[in-house]
């Protein structure tokens, strides 16, 4: 299965942007999609969210302390694969 990243970098942006941006994001996602997100914290709110709505959730902090979130709407995907830490 080949899905498409929808890349959203928003380690230097301020609150509430992030989670606005990436609901968005998550409003289009389909099963060919996924959200790859860099943020200098772990978003709970989204990821709750996110959850909430039946979506694959996976949030992993990197050595440098910056935590990437991945989601995706398929239920197929090991986003363990896709995680680029």
């Amino acid at each position: 299965m080949n899905l498409r990243k929808i890349g959203l970098d928003t380690r230097e942006l301020d609150h509430p942007e992030p989670l606005e941006m990436a609901i968005k994001i998550l409003q289009n996602l389909d099963d060919e999609t996924y959200l790859y997100m860099l943020h200098r914290k772990n978003p709970l709110p989204l990821i709750d969210l996110a959850k909430e709505h039946q979506f694959q959730v996976l949030n992993q902090e990197d050595a440098s302390k910056q935590w990437h979130i991945l989601i995706s709407k398929n239920k197929l995907v090991n986003l363990n694969d896709l995680l680029d830490v």
